[in-house]
């Protein structure tokens, strides 16, 4: 349903055509088209169905008791034509394998039907004429920078991220430690910041940061970077895998990034990646100063002429990077999250959710609606539990505090209570103990308070700390029985089998 509530944003939010949803949202321009036709039969606009939880969007969209088509998974084009070249094989050979992996996919007819179309499209040369403030490049450069380790002297090369403006062929440039999505994330949001405003969409290359599955035709978006996106109100179309034309601005971007900034840099020894990145930033100023050639301005003189002003303002609040992901309720009512434990109402035990993690908050999701938040802690291992999803016989179990265990105990007897105390301390943490002191207090009522006060002196005589000591002290009936002299027997001095030191001295062997 996330899918499908994208689609509608996307639709009705941003008018794009079905191709380009199909494209952003990894879902065929039919089940686009299938879902906004639903859209629009249910008689909803877009403010009442995007208020909507998971479960009522899906109840008003299919209300016919149908499920969201699934769409067919899409052959590899290329594949098939890398395989046709040999020799004895057929498309009838190649639909069969299709078929063995992919049984839901297309017909022998349809098949064949694609293989041929997509054909007529192969090696198309089109010239793109970028819009204002439409698009943004994104890349990284395979050249690398470097700076080197005060502590260690290890020279270090992090990753040069950049992004090229489609219309005014503006650079930005930062240098990040690596391509995984925390710095992938930033350097985006760096690069908003930079040019001030948000373009309509992002073509980035189909990396595993920003791109999920890659593929030609059906590619899925990473769910944290569709997150980003839609935090920024943009839209991912990420470039055709091997088709650099699809991303020529930002390949000479790369390009221009290498000679103008890398070479520039080349004799400069840095200590740090601010530091690196701090000279970046001024040789990068001076690139987006210099004058094009055959056109006589420089891309910041572009840039405030035609992005800039067609670009969407920024948001308020900054992107803060989420983390997703699928959990299932423990019996224990509680989720896992990155070896620490989250609460979540009790009636949700067994239930699948979603959980959305940031640097200081863990959300858990269900159905589309939040049902639990909490401080994120960083300690494995570790519950972190609200009072309030506890049970009602969790909740009164909780209301046992250890000054109510002391004073039941000392209501007993000073031993039964000094025994109490003992068993609190021995115990890390307070609620370990309650268990052991609920059973010490239980005993009284089998036993007799006289019995137990007795069978807890002698087991704190003995040191015997604990519930199973006093019980079995009880089960043997030996707390009124004497404790033994702990007198110590005392050896002889002189003794028949002692040789002396006589003996050593005379060199005896």
């Amino acid at each position: 349903m996330r899918t499908v509530r994208e689609i509608l944003r996307l639709h009705f939010e941003h008018g794009l055509s079905q191709r380009a949803i199909a494209r952003s949202c990894a879902a065929s321009p039919t089940t686009v088209g299938g879902h906004i036709e639903r859209a629009v039969k249910s008689g909803s606009d877009w403010a009442t169905l995007s208020v909507l939880d998971d479960s009522s969007l899906k109840t008003i969209l299919y209300s016919d008791g149908s499920s969201p088509p699934l769409r067919k998974p899409i052959p590899d084009f290329s594949f098939l034509r890398n395989e046709m070249k040999k020799k004895g094989v057929t498309l009838q050979l190649l639909w069969e394998e299709y078929r063995a992996i992919h049984p839901e996919g297309y017909g022998r007819s349809q098949f064949s039907e694609l293989y041929r179309r997509h054909g007529k499209t192969l090696d198309p040369v089109m010239r793109f004429d970028h819009k204002a403030g439409e698009k943004l490049f994104v890349d990284f450069s395979g050249d690398r920078p470097s700076y080197v380790d005060r502590e260690t002297g290890e020279v270090i090369e992090p990753e040069l991220f950049v992004a090229v403006m489609g219309a005014s062929s503006r650079v930005f440039a930062t240098a990040v430690a690596s391509q995984q999505i925390p710095d992938w994330t930033k350097a985006h949001i760096d690069a908003f910041e930079y040019f001030g405003g948000v373009p309509v969409c992002v073509v980035p290359d189909q990396l595993k940061s920003g791109i999920k599955t890659s593929c030609k035709y059906d590619p899925e978006t990473n769910p944290v970077y569709a997150e980003l996106c839609s935090h920024y109100d943009t839209v991912v179309i990420p470039a055709r895998p091997l088709e650099p034309r699809d991303k020529a601005k930002v390949e000479n971007g790369v390009l221009i990034a290498q000679r103008r900034i890398l070479a520039v840099l080349r004799n400069h020894t840095f200590f740090s990646l601010v530091e690196l990145n701090d000279a970046i930033a001024e040789v990068l100023e001076k690139l987006n100063d210099r004058p094009m050639q055959g056109i006589g301005k420089s891309r910041n003189q572009l840039f405030e002429e035609t992005d800039k002003p067609a670009l969407k303002p920024l948001p308020m609040k900054r992107f803060e990077l989420q983390e997703w992901k699928q959990a299932k309720v423990h019996i224990d009512y509680h989720v896992v999250a990155h070896g620490s434990w989250y609460s979540v109402p009790y009636t949700l035990i067994g239930a699948k959710v979603e959980v959305c993690l940031t640097l200081t908050t863990v959300a858990v999701l269900h159905n589309g609606k939040r049902v639990a938040s909490h401080a994120r802690t960083h300690r494995r291992n570790v519950y972190v539990t609200q009072h309030e999803h506890r049970p009602p016989a969790h909740q009164k179990h909780l209301e046992w505090t250890p000054e109510r265990m002391q004073h039941w105990g000392a209501s007993i007897g000073i031993k039964t209570g000094a025994m109490i105390d003992s068993i609190i301390k021995s115990v890390p943490h307070v609620d370990q103990a309650y268990r052991k002191c609920l059973g010490l207090l239980r005993l009284a009522k089998s036993c007799g308070h006289d019995r137990l006060e007795l069978a807890c002196d002698k087991a704190l005589t003995l040191q015997a700390i604990g519930y199973r000591s006093v019980k079995n002290i009880l089960d043997k009936g030996i707390e009124a029985s004497d404790m033994p002299e702990t007198g110590e027997a005392s050896l002889p001095l002189f003794h028949d089998n002692l040789r002396g030191s006589e003996y050593y001295a005379g060199g005896a062997q």
